[in-house]
């Protein structure tokens, strides 16, 4: 893998956000979730599609904090448009695992 410079680092703007709405996805190639995440006033509502099913239900979602890249260009997915990217590890199986704060923070927060 090619290092990159801390420079590169500060790039990628990734910030936490809140899921106010989430929904499935059936039109989606593979099981996939709408999201709409709250990333507070300076960013506001974003929304994304991802393929975490086998983890999480729209239910499950609403009100959970995630990671999201959030200065990449919107990106068409199936009839969806998905504003970021919300960031996630592989469980065992490759599933993905969502990743967020391990304790409320503020909306909007840039990680650091």
């Amino acid at each position: 893998m090619a290092e990159i410079s801390f420079d590169d680092f500060l790039k990628v703007d990734v910030r936490v956000g809140r899921v106010v709405r989430a929904e499935p996805y059936p039109e989606a190639r593979k099981p996939a979730i709408k999201m709409w995440i709250d990333f507070g006033d300076e960013l506001g509502e974003k929304k994304t599609s991802a393929q975490v099913t086998a983890h999480y239900s729209p239910e499950r979602l609403v009100g959970k904090q995630v990671l999201a890249v959030v200065n990449f260009p919107p990106r068409q997915i199936g009839k969806f448009m998905s504003e970021v990217l919300v960031l996630g590890m592989p469980d065992a199986d490759g599933e993905v695992v969502l990743v967020g704060p391990d304790q409320a923070v503020p909306t909007g927060g840039r990680l650091h």
